[in-house]
């Protein structure tokens, strides 16, 4: 939550009743800029969510340093959670999507993005930060980018120039007098709509499910003090349900980003027929 929406949530008292023409002092797009922490907003700054993304970043290499620092046959705790964790991304999307002997080479990138991203995502719930770094778009969108390069190189790296280009355009001739727009239509797809999706599905659902939290957050407090405490009761009780259910979701669209990596890099190593 920004600091103009906590300003509004628990300063403004303006409600229905009092005659004013005030209303309900909803989420705004404020609650996704943060000013500059230190630096020039029209040149190079450091704000709230570069300061999150580096300390999630820190927090992810403290705990796998922590955890495997010095190995054991029989695992401690932390070295139990750490291999579990692992051993999903590599077992449960790589190995299942790429297979072991094409997977093994990507299975620590794939675990680092995995863990970014839920890390990033996770920080919607955590008090003091209360903002999921991939609701703006450009953390997704440098993610997917990297993938893309990743794919694309790859792909010709595989197949070679007029092998890779067949494999983003789906040629098969036996399709005949459609091939040309089979072509065009898998071109594009592949090209530029599924870079594109891959950021904007996972910022999309972070960037909503944080306006939801928000938006019964400020409303528990408005209630409060305008309408009555049942109703107040009623939007802090979804507070908590949209919590438990943010949970939910940022696990599952860590997976579904490294899932759909892994799904990409699957077509560029594919033999053409």
């Amino acid at each position: 939550m920004s600091a103009a929406d906590m300003t509004l949530a628990f300063e403004i008292n303006c409600h229905f009743e009092d005659g004013t023409g005030c209303g309900f002092p909803g989420p705004t797009l404020y609650s996704f800029l943060f000013k500059p922490m230190f630096g020039d907003a029209d040149g190079l700054y450091f704000n709230k969510t570069m300061l999150l993304a580096l300390l999630g970043s820190v927090i992810i290499v403290a705990f796998f340093w922590a955890a495997f620092r010095k190995p054991k046959v029989v695992p401690g705790k932390l070295q139990m959670v750490a291999e579990a964790g692992y051993d999903f991304v590599r077992r449960g999307i790589v190995y299942e999507t790429l297979g072991k002997k094409e997977g093994e080479k990507y299975v620590p990138f794939m675990v680092a993005t995995f863990f970014f991203v839920w890390m990033m995502n996770l920080w919607s719930i955590v008090p003091l930060a209360q903002f999921p770094v991939t609701a703006v778009i450009a953390y997704p969108a440098g993610l997917a980018l990297v993938i893309y390069v990743m794919w694309m190189s790859v792909t010709f790296k595989r197949h070679g120039f007029v092998g890779g280009f067949k494999n983003i355009t789906g040629y098969d001739k036996t399709l005949g007098p459609v091939l040309p727009m089979v072509m065009v239509i898998e071109f594009f797809s592949n090209v530029l709509v599924r870079p594109f999706t891959h950021a904007v599905r996972l910022f999309a659902n972070m960037f909503a499910g944080h306006t939801l939290l928000l938006l019964f957050t400020i409303a528990s407090w408005y209630l409060l003090n305008g309408i009555g405490i049942a109703y107040a009761g009623v939007s802090f009780v979804m507070v908590i349900v949209m919590t438990a259910f943010e949970l939910f979701i940022q696990a599952v669209q860590a997976y579904v980003f490294v899932l759909l990596a892994c799904s990409f890099l699957q077509g560029a190593l594919a033999e053409h027929h």
